[in-house]
């Protein structure tokens, strides 16, 4: 009886190690932000800020780069991201939707403006672009979400011819290429003071800037945590090629209250 009680002792164990071997490791949590930049530029930018956030988490973070639009959106949709660095639309759906917290934004607000020539005189107010041309980056850009939303007759939308930079919008805007233009507001101040010759018929409402949010699987108690971090010395080293590429100075502590409502925008 007791070589018995051994013998299916030993098996137990050794079924427990085989299982304890095969069992899947722990999930990575995942940071993403949108397909605003090549794969490579993409890792350049956010392996470290995943590398960073791993220590101070004390989970491993893996940045994934969605590679386009589609592809992030249908992500989004599944849950599959964690750590979200991206607009305020898309930081208020998942605050609707999927129980994110906004821990951290860019310093500033968003504003948009939509511009036609100075002289030209068809247009007076947003509502005469219906099925018109105007310039403007590919949405789900909020600036072109703004303009869209505007408009709640989708067959009564104007025409978004997609160009790559708001420079680019607004030169087609005064080239004639577009009837209008929209482009960010505080960047629409400098092309017009270096090349007059628009006019504004729209401005939008001010919002909160772009920020992060973590997802469900990061517990409460690591919140403030995670927000002390990005805002800290190190966490401004860490983060350094994201803020340099929206040219600010650190973070800001975020406020879901600023985010509130705005999923509107991707209707």
């Amino acid at each position: 009886m007791a070589i018995s009680i051994n013998h299916r002792w030993s098996s137990l164990l050794l079924l427990a190690a085989i299982l304890g071997a095969s069992a899947p490791a722990a999930a990575e949590l995942v940071l993403a932000a949108p397909p605003r930049e090549t794969e490579a530029k993409g890792a350049e930018a956010y392996d470290a800020v995943a590398s960073y956030l791993s220590t101070v988490i004390g989970e491993k973070v893996t940045y994934s780069n969605p590679t386009n639009w589609l592809t992030y959106q249908s992500n989004m949709r599944k849950g599959v991201y964690d750590i979200v660095f991206d607009g305020p639309a898309f930081v208020a759906w998942r605050m609707h939707k999927q129980q994110h917290v906004p821990l951290v934004k860019l310093p500033g607000q968003l504003s948009f403006v939509v511009v036609v020539k100075k002289d030209e005189q068809r247009i007076k107010v947003i509502s005469d672009l219906a099925g018109r041309t105007v310039c403007g980056l590919a949405p789900p850009n909020h600036g072109t979400l703004i303009l869209q939303y505007e408009f709640s007759n989708p067959s009564r939308q104007p025409l978004i011819l997609e160009t790559k930079s708001f420079k680019d919008s607004y030169q087609g805007g005064v080239s004639g290429k577009c009837m209008a233009a929209v482009v960010h507001a505080k960047i629409y101040a400098g092309l017009e003071a270096q090349t007059p010759g628009t006019r504004v018929i729209f401005t939008s409402r001010t919002m909160a800037n772009q920020a992060i949010t973590v997802g469900p699987k990061i517990p409460a108690e690591k919140h403030e945590m995670i927000t002390q971090a990005l805002l800290s010395p190190a966490g401004k080293v860490a983060t350094l090629p994201v803020l340099e590429q929206f040219k600010a100075a650190a973070w800001l502590p975020a406020k879901a209250e600023e985010y509130q409502g705005l999923q509107v925008l991707l209707q």
